[in-house]
């Protein structure tokens, strides 16, 4: 049986009174109608054994423990067996350690080709018998061979989160990476594709397996106007109405913030009635929650720190901390995600949900904007 429900105004105001007396005041952002924690658990990186799989496991759940209630991961990572680990986590959780569905907010992705455990010896005869010959998708719908959007395939592949996760419900269903196909197709045709793309998940809303959806990017809302790989964020709530109506579900979105990945705050790539906004100010004008990826860099941007940085980010116990204290202050960012393989790196990191970020004034004051 598939763990039931989905995170709720009241569930997540229920997780931040667990921490009343141990969280910082702001570690807990409101946005649609949810409480989410300012540090969030991410699971790309890893091998595809056994060892990483429990990693992850017990990450997860005692990230939850600890004070971190939004879960991050996608079909590919891990050759969806982060997602299954997360699974085996959220059972644990709900099982054993008095936690609900509703407390929890669960993201994936879909979009890249997944693979099933490992990566098999024959890519093309993969695809072939997984989604040419069961009529998910043809070679032709795969982006530079590994990239695919179209309705019929990212049904499959959130049917197979839920699956992997032993649930009927994701909270956030993102787009994975969606610039990829613009390496290949005109600006037209990706806008058709993205359109047809939303017009499925808004169907997968009303049926009750996401609540509300977006686009994880790496570049798309990093780079200027003029580049081929652009997004407009605009455009892309345009064809949510067109889809979805007023209430349609793209809530989210997702992009890279660090300490050598700015841009989301420094560059004004996106025009809303006329006027020229960083992607953090456009998604505040239309209520679309910015959660950050890549927080530390895979960890290139957490060692060696200099006082200058450190000391205005409150000389914190590490690098690593210091780094995702950065991004947690990120003006518009609600959460910040941070790849744990392991309790030790959740125990030290997590230790910051007790430490206020900066305010809004404090850090600009310290690191302009």
């Amino acid at each position: 049986m598939p763990i039931r429900g989905h995170a709720t105004t009241e569930g997540t105001t229920r997780y931040r009174d667990r921490f009343r007396d141990r969280a910082a005041k702001r570690h807990f952002h409101r946005q649609q109608d949810l409480l989410l924690s300012s540090i969030g658990i991410g699971t790309y990186l890893g091998d595809p054994d056994e060892a990483t799989d429990s990693g992850y496991t017990n990450a997860v759940a005692r990230a939850v423990q600890l004070g971190a209630n939004v879960i991050d991961s996608a079909a590919n990572y891990r050759f969806q067996r982060s997602e299954r680990s997360i699974g085996a986590a959220l059972t644990k959780l709900t099982e054993k350690h008095g936690f609900s569905r509703d407390e929890l907010v669960i993201c994936t992705k879909g979009g890249y080709l997944p693979f099933d455990g490992a990566p098999p010896r024959n890519v093309r005869a993969y695809v072939e018998e997984t989604f040419v010959k069961t009529g998910i998708a043809g070679f032709e719908d795969f982006v530079g061979g590994s990239h695919c959007m179209t309705p019929t395939y990212l049904q499959n592949q959130l049917d197979q989160s839920l699956r992997n996760m032993n649930l009927d419900c994701v909270d956030v269903y993102y787009i994975h990476n969606p610039e990829s196909q613009l390496g290949t197709v005109s600006e037209s045709e990706f806008y058709t594709r993205l359109r047809a793309a939303f017009e499925r998940l808004e169907q997968n809303r009303q049926q009750g397996k996401l609540r509300m959806y977006g686009v994880a990017t790496w570049n798309g809302f990093r780079v200027p106007a003029e580049s081929r790989e652009y997004h407009s964020l605009a455009r892309m709530i345009e064809l949510a109405r067109e889809t979805g109506g007023e209430t349609h579900g793209f809530r989210f979105i997702q992009l890279p913030i660090n300490l050598a990945m700015p841009e989301a705050l420094m560059l004004r790539n996106q025009i809303v009635n006329g006027s020229k906004l960083s992607v953090l100010e456009a998604a505040a004008t239309m209520n679309v929650t910015i959660v950050s990826s890549a927080s530390m860099l895979q960890g290139r941007v957490a060692r060696g720190l200099p006082e200058t940085i450190r000391q205005p980010l409150g000389s914190l116990a590490s690098d690593a901390q210091t780094a995702i204290q950065f991004v947690r202050s990120v003006p518009g960012v609600t959460t910040a995600l941070v790849g744990m393989s392991s309790s030790e790196h959740v125990e030290e990191n997590l230790q910051l949900a007790g430490i206020e970020p900066l305010g809004e004034a404090e850090f600009l004051k310290a690191f302009g904007g």
